[in-house]
Formats: C-alpha cells, structure tokens, sequence
C-alpha cells in the first residue's frame, strides 16, 4: 500500500501534514517517528527508516512538526513543549482510526521529544531515541553565539540552522531550559532502546550514555558505528530501522493480519 498523506489537527489550531507508511504483510504494530531539529518529515533518514519499518511489518506515521515542511504554524513560535504537544495529537490522531501507536521513535532533538512526549501516550509500550541529546538546551549549540546574543537582547533573530535561515525567538531559548529531562526518562518505567553514533559530532556519544544511565530497566544500548549524526547514507537509515524492528518486536502487541 505504501505511503499514504495523514494530516491531522494540532494542539494550537494549525493543521500538520504527516504520511502514513502502512504495514506489507501482518500488522505487527503502529509507530510515530519525530524528525530531527528542522529536518522534516521527508528527509532521507526518516523516510528510509518508515519504509524499512513498514516492509516489517510495523506501520509508521512521520509528520512535520510546526512551521516545517507542508505543517502549518510558525516556526518562529515553535517551543521544544509544543513539538512535545504536536507527537501527542499524533497519538491522537491514529488512535480516532484504530491505529494507536505502541512505539515511538524519535531522531536527534525529536528523540528528546519523545522522552517528553510518551508520559502522555498510555498506549506506547517502547521508545527508541537515535542521535538524541540528554539536555534540549543542547540543540543552542547549533546557533551561532552573536545571533544567540541578539535573540536574548532584542527578543529574536534570523539564524542559519543545516544551510537555511530561520527566525528563532526568545520564547524558543527559554523553554529549553525549563525541561528537566532527567527526571521524566526516570519515571518513564517502559523499555527503551539508545541509538547512538560513536562519532557522532553533532550529539556527542555522552548524551547516549545519560539517558541511558537515567532511564529505568528494561533498557537497551545499540551503537550506529561510523553512521552520521543525521544517518544521510541509505544503509545507516536502513540499519537503523531494521534493529529497531528486531528490538520492538518483543513489546508490540498482538495485531490482527492486515
């Protein structure tokens, strides 16, 4: 069946355009997979990993949060809390046509918004983060220092974020600082899997190592070896999603056939 569009309210009255990869085969699960900082939800990793995913047998939704890609919304008033706001209508959204998702996936700063995101989901049986940092505030260090001056002093700037401007508001910075992630990936008591690069130069391999030492058993830690930070080569994506369908497979509901 392949890839199908699945919009969906948000939270803030705009609407979010996602894609829904469905199942080949017996349905062994739904998934929601959050895209990394700015990235969307057709950027080759997240797209190759819901293929993967979904050849599986595990059906994914991917949508671009606020602002990006064919969402509606701002990006200038987007807040680490709203994309935690935005994965929760996800949920939401599958769950009114009978797909509640069990697992959620999430890739660089979008794995941190799973963290945040799953206390809500009830239904969510596992987590998977790839790349993701343990600090949200961490996702500054790709904003060049006199452009992060400039937003603290004149209340928002243009930045360069992956080659392209955006315009990041003070209300952006703060909220950052108001996540103590910590303490939410202790109270999770659900499994989840760390995925993590070695050489990773964008998330250092540390952030892997603290949300690992944080989270509560059962717990899993896979490395992505030489794979980097965004997995742009088709084999890392694919390597990926393949171990995470291994991985899952041991939480997942049973599913009626397709």
């Amino acid at each position: 069946m392949g890839s199908q569009p699945f919009d969906f309210e948000g939270p803030r009255g705009y609407r979010l355009a996602g894609r829904m990869e469905q199942p080949e085969g017996p349905v062994r699960g739904w998934a929601i997979l959050a895209h990394c900082f700015t990235c969307g939800k057709d950027n080759l990793a997240a797209a190759r990993m819901a293929r993967t995913l979904g050849v599986q047998g595990v059906g994914v939704l991917r949508f671009d949060f606020a602002g990006l890609g064919a969402s509606g919304g701002s990006f200038a008033d987007a807040t680490f809390a709203a994309d935690v706001e935005d994965l929760v209508a996800a949920g939401q959204a599958m769950q009114a046509i009978d797909k509640s998702p069990s697992l959620l996936v999430g890739h660089s700063l979008g794995g941190a918004a799973v963290l945040a995101a799953a206390g809500a989901m009830p239904d969510v049986c596992a987590m998977v983060t790839i790349g993701a940092p343990f600090d949200v505030a961490h996702v500054l260090r790709q904003i060049d220092p006199a452009a992060l001056e400039r937003i603290q002093t004149q209340g928002e700037a243009e930045v360069m974020l992956a080659g392209r401007p955006f315009r990041v508001r003070r209300s952006f910075v703060d909220d950052l600082g108001r996540h103590d992630q910590g303490a939410c990936i202790a109270s999770l008591h659900r499994p989840l899997l760390v995925m993590h690069a070695p050489g990773d130069t964008t998330v250092g391999i540390d952030n892997a190592n603290r949300i690992f030492m944080a989270a509560k058993h059962p717990k899993s830690f896979l490395s992505l070896d030489d794979a980097d930070h965004l997995l742009t080569r088709r084999a890392d994506a694919d390597y990926a999603a393949t171990l995470i369908s291994a991985w899952a497979s041991r939480y997942l509901p049973e599913a009626p056939l397709a």
